[in-house]
């Protein structure tokens, strides 16, 4: 079974949170750090922070919206407890 994963990531430079879904989640923080990602070269190295899984690709992209969001964002801070 293949599983999907939302997650967040944190800057270790700078206070700064990326979130995102994918397949693989060691692979994709790799891909993250190795610059693969432009718009957050600035901001590396990452580490994982936060993460959920999903049974499906579709679950994973709506609750990657859902952290984009305000309401997202608020729930992220009761998660990750500096």
């Amino acid at each position: 079974m293949n599983m999907f994963y939302t997650y967040v990531i944190k800057s270790l430079a700078e206070d700064y949170y990326y979130k995102g879904h994918c397949h693989d989640i060691e692979k994709r923080l790799k891909q993250h750090n190795a610059g693969l990602t432009k718009s957050i070269i600035k901001y590396i190295p990452f580490k994982i922070v936060y993460f959920e899984k999903f049974d499906n690709r579709k679950s994973a992209i709506e609750r990657e919206k859902y952290f984009k969001t305000a309401a997202g964002r608020k729930y992220m801070k009761t998660k990750l407890v500096p």
